[in-house]
């Protein structure tokens, strides 16, 4: 195991675009990154235009170390986007690290994703049967390439026109045959476009530059750090263009439902960010009072597992009457370096991210909240570390229901061999990680807590949860070794 990785699922990446006519944009798509550098840590890039030359620079590891003043500077120009990736589909390597950054006949073409496409085996076969080279695993790379073929090698596009319709028919015809999850921000010659696939399952939002012009970021976080103002949610299936016209919208692909990663709310997003019409802070809090409703046991206090799962805690609280104090110390920094602990120090394990409290555990029945357990590799020593920080019982609550079933839409629970809840039911899962109980919020209670939130139903996706996937998964994504039959299946055995 490694000891810097926790038990959580990862979003595969968040994106920025910016469109900034007179600034330095590629200086805002950094620091867009950098608030959005918890939905990637494997790598980062950036992809900039002036309308005659494109830039890039990427690199493997957190935004901070991929980028310093001397390569940001050669990133002129008033257009940019950028990406922090989580590899889930492409393994973590330089040449899947985004954005990506070609030449086309109608000028230079960046490709910036957050997301899965579950039907990417099809498209690079047609790519490859077409001649069409690729140079990575990723399917980010078939979107760039599909978008950047010739008129008819999708659809029946017509070449008159300006550009920018030349590019919004491309975009469209990209999405009448791409299944699966993305959030895109692209980059032309004079625009930068934003996309969000039909049922919204990434998120992607629109902000106002305070000197004009706009931006689009997987999170509104990352909007408020540049000083922009949030405007509203790119709708599922809707095409965003921002050039010197200002903003024109256009119907990529109708949306026949909506079905928004419920995990958003878990875990993946920032709790200061906006999601439909809510802050994320305060649904988790939501999600905390049912957890409370449906879970409750005799307790002294109740700790939350810091950082992600103090809002579902502080709600606990709130509900159950209990107080919530501080158990858990953590490093924030532990995460930000490559050395790798020698083996005297990995045997330390989760104590070198984690510190108890002695003085609020000591004597006490702590009820530890965690926001997710997937697969169960820090669950354990968590309990140990409330046990030696003086607890004498501590009760697991967990403010989501088991995940149970992997996700093939952008997150890293792919197979169900990661996952503890498909090898063990609730009362195995307690008496391996040692708690005293163990309980989890319903899928019912947790759907409930977002609608109660939010303030309506607006439709989720809670397939890790349900095994409901809300589109068509080919059996293929289900192997265990699925690179192996990606392979097979696009030259034989």
């Amino acid at each position: 195991m490694d000891i810097f990785s926790d038990d959580k699922a990862h979003d595969e990446c968040g994106v920025v675009g910016v469109y900034g006519p007179g600034r330095d944009v590629a200086r805002l798509a950094f620091f867009g990154l950098y608030a959005l550098q918890h939905r990637g840590q494997e790598s980062a890039g950036i992809a900039s235009s002036d309308g005659r030359t494109a830039h890039i620079h990427k690199g493997m590891g957190l935004v901070s170390q991929v980028f310093n003043e001397e390569n940001l500077r050669p990133l002129k120009g008033h257009l940019a986007i950028g990406q922090n990736r989580y590899s889930t589909t492409g393994s973590s390597n330089l040449r899947n690290a985004q954005p990506y950054l070609i030449e086309t006949m109608y000028g230079p073409l960046g490709v910036a994703h957050n997301g899965n496409l579950t039907n990417a085996l099809i498209l690079r076969k047609k790519l490859l049967e077409r001649g069409v080279g690729l140079s990575s695993t990723s399917d980010s790379e078939v979107i760039t390439q599909m978008l950047a073929a010739p008129a008819d090698a999708w659809s029946d596009l017509p070449e008159n026109g300006t550009e920018s319709d030349r590019w919004v028919a491309r975009i469209r015809s990209l999405m009448q045959v791409a299944d699966g999850a993305y959030s895109l921000t692209i980059l032309t010659r004079h625009a930068i476009y934003g996309v969000r696939d039909p049922l919204g399952l990434r998120p992607l939002c629109l902000g106002q530059l305070d000197t004009g012009g706009h931006i689009l970021a997987s999170e509104s976080s990352a909007l408020h750090t540049i000083g922009a103002k949030y405007l509203r949610e790119v709708e599922p299936g809707e095409i965003v263009r921002m050039d010197g016209s200002g903003l024109t919208s256009f119907v990529g692909k109708p949306s026949p439902k909506k079905a928004l990663c419920i995990f958003e709310y878990v875990y993946f997003a920032r709790p200061d960010s906006h999601f439909e019409g809510q802050v994320v802070h305060n649904v988790r809090q939501q999600m905390g009072r049912q957890l409370a409703k449906e879970t409750g046991v005799e307790a002294d206090v109740v700790v939350g597992v810091p950082d992600s799962a103090t809002p579902h805690a502080i709600g606990y609280s709130q509900e159950s009457g209990l107080p919530f104090t501080e158990g858990l110390t953590k490093n924030r920094y532990i995460g930000r370096t490559f050395i790798q602990p020698d083996n005297q120090l990995r045997k330390v394990g989760i104590s070198l991210k984690y510190n108890p409290l002695t003085t609020n555990l000591q004597g006490k029945r702590v009820i530890l909240i965690d926001d997710s357990i997937v697969r169960g590799n820090t669950a354990g020593p968590l309990v140990q570390l409330i046990r030696d920080g003086g607890a004498t019982e501590v009760h697991v609550r967990v403010a989501s229901p088991p995940v149970r079933h992997p996700c093939f839409m952008g997150v890293d629970m792919a197979t169900y061999k990661q996952l503890i809840a498909h090898k063990l039911d609730i009362e195995g899962i307690r008496q391996r990680i040692g708690a005293d109980s163990l309980d989890y919020l319903s899928l019912a209670g947790l759907e409930t807590a977002v609608h109660e939130a939010i303030g309506r139903n607006t439709g989720h996706c809670a397939a890790c949860f349900s095994g409901n996937y809300p589109i068509n998964i080919p059996d293929w994504l289900f192997e265990e070794d699925r690179d192996k039959v990606m392979f097979e299946g696009m030259w034989g055995d």
